[in-house]
């Protein structure tokens, strides 16, 4: 019997061959923003298309539509791929297959982990969680499956044996119940390759996904971390998440390098509190994807900062305020396909 492959979970600035999207098509979850998440979707494409290819998820009977979206965008349609994969939301991130590299090949493969919306909060997400599989065939790969519930966001990668995640996520009760830590750490292992898995105790507040790590803590380099703190508005001596700050001193027990990105202001039109954070970028070849939420200050802080975290890279403001009515932002939207190697 052949030894099972070892894999890699590559850094997200690692070259890519490709970017995924799942279509909002849900009529029920984005009733109140109908007229607007489709031009505002496209817009995210087409500026995604401007750096690689884009590959979107949605029933084939949406394609029609989505193509007038995109031209009116001005998206590159000579890189976009619409496939036939219908799905119940636009969380790409954590539905979406998490890929992988065979350690011995450098080939693509895929792994497809057990979604069930974030321990069952939205219904349906039947359609959500064949997503990976219908991915990895789409491409012709190998698909791994796991019984573990795990979303895209939950972890954060240095594409060199390191993982980080949160407890909040991977050892809450409505996501598996049965698994104890060791035995999700043993998965992890198994499916990703990873030496050592780093975890915090949770995420920020007011967050559906029970505190993702990549909201508030992102790798920047091998043993360099981006980490969110309060906004700089904040009095001195006050605090609304003060585990923001046991985080970044747990981390800089641990890695050489962690950097701070104050979170934006809470917005006094918001009807209660949502988890706005600039740590909720994408990487694409090229560029940096930057979530703004129309403080202009620090909206400029946050693009300066993460230009300056990735050089040689463009970094582009998106405003991510409807988005954020769901709940995510551009890291959440979207799932990162790495370049095949050895091929």
């Amino acid at each position: 019997m052949s030894a099972e492959p070892t894999f890699i979970l590559p850094a997200e600035w690692e070259p890519q061959d490709a970017i995924w999207l799942s279509w909002p098509v849900s009529t029920h979850i984005w009733s109140d923003f109908r007229e607007e998440i489709e031009p505002a979707f496209a817009q995210l494409a087409a500026q995604f298309s401007y750096f690689e290819p884009v590959r979107i998820n949605a029933d084939g009977r949406a394609h029609g539509k989505i193509r007038e979206h995109l031209n009116r965008a001005r998206a590159d349609l000579s890189v976009i791929e619409l496939y036939d994969h219908p799905t119940d939301d636009v969380w790409c991130r954590d539905h979406g297959a998490v890929f992988v590299r065979d350690a011995a090949t450098g080939k693509l493969a895929a792994t497809d982990w057990q979604f069930n919306a974030w321990g069952g909060k939205f219904t349906p997400y039947d359609r959500d969680n064949t997503a990976a599989a219908r991915m990895a065939d789409a491409l012709g790969i190998p698909c791994h499956r796991s019984e573990l519930i795990l979303e895209g966001g939950a972890i954060e990668s240095n594409g060199a044996g390191v993982l980080l995640t949160t407890e909040e996520v991977l050892l809450n009760p409505n996501r598996n119940p049965e698994w104890s830590r060791s035995q999700v750490e043993a998965e992890l292992r198994r499916l990703f390759g990873v030496r050592e898995i780093f975890w915090l105790p949770r995420g920020l507040d007011h967050d559906d996904t029970d505190g993702h790590i990549d909201n508030m803590t992102r790798f920047i380099g091998e043993n360099a971390i981006l980490t969110a703190v309060e906004p700089k508005t904040m009095p001195a001596g006050a605090t609304c998440q003060p585990w923001l700050e046991e985080a970044r001193l747990r981390l800089k027990e641990r890695f050489e390098t962690v950097l701070e990105l104050p979170l934006p202001e809470p917005d006094a039109t918001w009807p209660e509190p949502r988890p706005a954070s600039y740590l909720n970028y994408a990487l694409v070849n090229d560029a940096v994807i930057v979530p703004s939420f129309g403080q202009p200050k620090n909206d400029d802080f946050a693009r300066g900062l993460l230009a300056d975290c990735f050089p040689g890279r463009k970094a582009v403001s998106f405003d991510c305020r409807l988005f954020l009515e769901e709940g995510g932002a551009v890291h959440c939207l979207s799932q990162h396909q790495p370049q095949m190697l050895g091929v």
